[in-house]
């Protein structure tokens, strides 16, 4: 009986999976089409024509690269915020350190809107509309709280044993952050990173909200504007989604190993 399940929960599980990958197949496949209406896309590829591929690098490659410096920029801001406050959070014997942690878990909760609304009027008089500063930013506001709890959690972890070995060594609490702690949190800060960086990549809320002008477009309002403008070359559309997926998933694949582990390194002491 127990082969029989495990082969019925496989077929389950391959079923579900094949659901789920189906969009992304029918984008692939769309996208190797000759340019044309979608009902008339075939099944199969089965004369790839690259020519929407052409078009999208030629229309969508500067708003790629727009995403792509966002993107690297709102992880350099989240993890160089989050980190000395995570640190902060977990060692340091601080009063208030729940309140502060349920402030960060509340900030996660608030609707995107209403932070794009109050980070609009902010930056009118601030200047930072169309810019890429002002982008980085807004995005930071989901990384950095992210980026906080994850980090606490596995620098809770790190036995303290060690952290007193190197202050009776002689190294302060910025050595000791630097050489220590960091280095045995390693996962936990590729964790925080990668969300960061998904986090600011598929960000069309704010993108769409900060932004009056093409100056600074990423690519998620590139192919909502793309989308409306070019409906009768559908292959040109599928091939910017999949160049838009390329980098996201790219980062997940390399980064699969230490995403499960640092997500799951301070669940046990």
């Amino acid at each position: 009986m127990k082969p029989a399940r495990g082969r019925l929960s496989t077929l389950a599980g391959v079923a579900l999976l094949a659901v789920m990958l189906f969009p992304v197949y029918w984008m692939v496949n769309a996208s190797l089409q000759p340019a044309g209406a979608l009902p008339g896309t075939g099944w199969f590829p089965l004369h790839p024509d690259l020519s929407g591929y052409t078009t999208a690098l030629h229309d969508q490659g500067r708003n790629l690269l727009t995403s792509l410096v966002v993107s690297l920029g709102s992880v350099v801001l989240s993890l160089a915020l989050a980190t000395p406050a995570a640190y902060a959070l977990a060692r340091f014997p601080l009063r208030g350190t729940t309140p502060v942690l349920f402030g960060v878990l509340v900030t996660q909760m608030v609707p995107g809107i209403v932070v794009a609304d109050a980070l609009y009027g902010a930056y009118t008089g601030l200047g930072l509309l169309n810019s890429y500063a002002g982008l980085v930013l807004a995005d930071s506001t989901a990384g950095v709280p992210f980026a906080i709890l994850v980090l606490r959690a596995s620098m809770r972890a790190v036995p303290r044993e060690i952290v007193e070995a190197a202050r009776v060594d002689g190294a302060g609490r910025l050595r000791i952050l630097w050489s220590v702690v960091l280095p045995l949190t390693r996962n936990a800060l590729v964790t925080a990173g990668v969300f960061s960086f998904l986090f600011a990549w598929g960000d069309f809320l704010f993108a769409l909200t900060l932004n009056t002008t093409d100056t600074v477009r990423p690519v998620t309002v590139g192919i909502y504007e793309y989308l409306g403008a070019h409906t009768p070359r559908w292959n040109a559309v599928m091939a910017t989604a999949v160049l838009a997926s390329l980098p996201a998933s790219a980062l997940l694949v390399v980064a699969q190993r230490r995403l499960a582990a640092g997500v799951t390194g301070g669940a046990v002491k």
